[in-house]
């Protein structure tokens, strides 16, 4: 779970996407940024829901420059609290007002320079997968026990080899569903592709390294890409912004 504040004029982020639920609250200006197609815009009370895997980018919409809050949300968190025996909840619309969602979020996103406690945490994420679920409307069907138990084998092992090369064939071997087969389920259940959830597990990996000092080139090595080129593009894809700003944005934060 990640936290963060921007603020800015004018154009903030290229367009993008993360492999996580992206919930904020925007705090000063209007937000304004393009999801599923359109144009959307969001000021001060409103809450932002974009579901994994969704590209949008990020601008502010007038003179007076934006500041917004934002909490990166695992879909395993979510579907946890669902007990992961259905799908991930789908919100239609990106901005939404719901008190009870703005309030859980404002509760983890209050202080952002303190880690909030566990027992804060499981209670904002318990009433944060109940109103993404009461804004989805019926949450869709269930997943049936023996492909979630595959599924989270299968993210249990992207974890542990997100310095190699895993192929499909790996996949099958632990999870023994066709790769076809895991590939649907494992989008329904945790938003994302095999693959792109290894992208995004390398890509972390990445950052920790850049923060504790690691040059791109050793980052991009030491978690999984091929070279500094590869692990500058999909940074980029994923955050809106290459490596070297995102650290300087990290230093000055």
């Amino acid at each position: 779970m990640e936290r963060m504040e921007a603020r800015f004029h004018g154009n903030g982020f290229l367009p993008h996407r993360h492999d996580t639920y992206a919930l904020g609250l925007t705090m000063h200006g209007v937000q304004t940024f393009r999801y599923r197609g359109s144009p959307r815009f969001s000021q001060p009370g409103n809450v932002i829901v974009l579901h994994p895997d969704e590209v949008h980018d990020g601008a502010a919409g007038t003179d007076v420059g934006l500041i917004y809050r934002m909490i990166y949300l695992p879909p395993t968190l979510v579907a946890e609290a669902f007990d992961h025996r259905t799908a991930l909840p789908f919100v239609a619309d990106p901005v939404v007002s719901d008190p009870a969602l703005r309030h859980a979020l404002a509760d983890l996103l209050a202080d952002l320079d303190e880690q909030p406690d566990d027992l804060l945490i499981d209670d904002a994420l318990a009433r944060i997968a109940a109103a993404l679920g009461r804004q989805a409307g019926v949450v869709r069907g269930k997943v049936q026990p023996v492909a979630r138990l595959a599924v989270l084998a299968a993210r249990d092992y992207l974890d542990v080899q997100v310095a190699t090369n895993v192929t499909s064939a790996d996949l099958e071997r632990v999870t023994q569903l066709d790769r076809y087969e895991l590939a649907r389920h494992f989008r329904r259940l945790l938003g994302t592709s095999p693959h792109r959830y290894l992208v995004m597990r390398r890509l972390d990996r990445g950052k920790e390294m850049l923060v504790s000092g690691s040059s791109l080139a050793d980052a991009a090595l030491g978690s999984g890409f091929s070279d500094q080129a590869h692990f500058t593009r999909h940074f980029r894809n994923a955050f809106g912004l290459p490596p070297g700003r995102w650290l300087n944005l990290q230093r000055n934060f």
